[in-house]
């Protein structure tokens, strides 16, 4: 079987062009491809008015289909992560287009709220997790040097899309009713997915020699990717990309609420969250950088340590100056470790079962995105303030720095007893 794959993948190769030109035509489909897939599934805030005003359904109601989003996502990312270290990338974010373009298209023609909420929050779910784990593992065994720089930039089509697909869904609302408007982002799904999935290739397949050298333990040695699951490296890895989730999730969402408490103008509060998520951007890039200088871990590491750090700071913050100047520093921190995990499950796992094992991981960072706002509201139920959510963010970001620290060593082909 494995002689079968590899005969596969130099077959394939061979149609390439140049792989040192046609990688970067990879990053720019994946980065085309996240961004339209995460700003039509984040567009439902921009329809939840008009929906709620044409039918009378609650907002409450509509809402959850964003929950069922983030639920459904985590699952169906691991499914997917599988499906494309069997398969390849190209046919899982094929799938992944037609699903959401469908779902997009069913979601517009609901006549009750349940099937709303199974349209946009279960099959918009499914469809939206079907680019990131894959393409992100395509795009990591693309990349000999300037892996980290080459999976941020995919990764920063997602910090595009409220500035793309949000604001195109708002115009297309006020031209249109909700419905027309809602199947028109499904065509223009269809439009820009589909031409970016046929885009995506198999790497060439490298020298044999040159591939042995490179070649991670676990790739060598033919580990399962239910085998993976259960390394130490994957247990760190995990718990890493969960603790930083659960750290920044509630800060995030709950932001725009505590600066209002602090007595920033509402419009002012919701620039503070507009300057994390521009942050975010520059963060990728910068991150990326350092860490093809630097290496994957300790860049990592600094960024969850900042990220831990400024949580913290925004107790003291109370002018709207101290805010802006926190949300550069902390989005560029969240915003610059989220690609890094996919480079460090790439240089543990190698390429074969990157998806399996990235889409474990996102499974992870999922349930750790879910709890932050949660725990969120029921912290300011509680007690009336935001006090003991940033503090405990804070120290959930300090752990994640700690289980990072604890990371075993990069897998040695020649040491195996490390690997277990």
């Amino acid at each position: 079987m494995r002689q079968h794959n590899e005969h596969r993948v130099s077959t394939e190769a061979g149609s390439h062009p140049d792989r040192s030109r046609y990688r970067w035509t990879i990053v720019i489909a994946g980065a085309v491809m996240t961004c339209v897939a995460i700003g039509a599934m984040f567009s439902l805030a921009i329809f939840l008015a008009p929906i709620t005003a044409d039918t009378g359904w609650s907002r409450a109601g509509i809402s959850s289909g964003m929950t069922l989003n983030f639920l459904v996502m985590g699952v169906s990312g691991f499914g997917w992560g599988a499906l494309s270290d069997r398969l390849g990338a190209r046919p899982v974010v094929l799938a992944g287009a037609v699903l959401l373009g469908l779902a997009l298209t069913l979601a517009s023609r609901a006549q009750s709220l349940v099937q709303f909420q199974l349209a946009y929050g279960v099959l918009v779910g499914v469809a939206a997790s079907a680019f990131f784990a894959p393409m992100m593992a395509a795009t990591a065994a693309w990349f000999d040097r300037q892996r980290s720089l080459a999976v941020s930039l995919v990764s920063a089509g997602m910090g595009v899309a409220p500035m793309t697909i949000s604001p195109l869904a708002r115009w297309l609302v006020s031209a249109y009713d909700w419905r027309t408007a809602m199947l028109l982002v499904g065509v223009l799904a269809w439009a820009l997915l589909l031409p970016a999935a046929l885009l995506v290739r198999r790497p060439p397949a490298a020298p044999i020699a040159d591939a042995a050298a490179a070649m991670p333990f676990a790739e060598a040695h033919g580990m399962r990717g239910i085998d993976a699951l259960r390394t130490r490296q994957f247990l760190a890895l995990g718990l890493t990309y969960f603790a930083c989730c659960a750290a920044h999730s509630g800060p995030i969402f709950h932001m725009v609420s505590y600066a209002m408490l602090c007595g920033i103008a509402p419009m002012a509060a919701v620039s503070i969250y507009s300057v994390e998520g521009l942050a975010g951007l520059g963060g990728r890039l910068l991150l990326g950088v350092l860490a093809d200088r630097f290496g994957v871990k300790p860049v990592l590491i600094a960024g969850l340590l900042v990220q831990a750090v400024v949580i913290s700071g925004y107790l003291f913050a109370r002018r709207l100056e101290s805010f802006y100047a926190l949300a550069l520093i902390f989005g560029s921190a969240y915003g610059g470790v989220m690609p890094l995990y996919a480079v460090l499950a790439r240089e543990y796992f190698g390429t074969r079962i990157i998806g399996t094992v990235l889409g474990a991981a996102t499974l992870l960072s999922s349930m750790g995105m879910a709890l932050g706002p949660v725990m969120g509201g029921w912290i300011f139920d509680f007690s009336g303030r935001y006090t003991w959510l940033y503090l405990g963010s804070s120290l959930v970001g300090l752990g994640a720095v700690a289980i990072a620290l604890a990371f075993p060593p990069l897998p040695d082909r020649e040491r195996s007893a490390q690997f277990a």
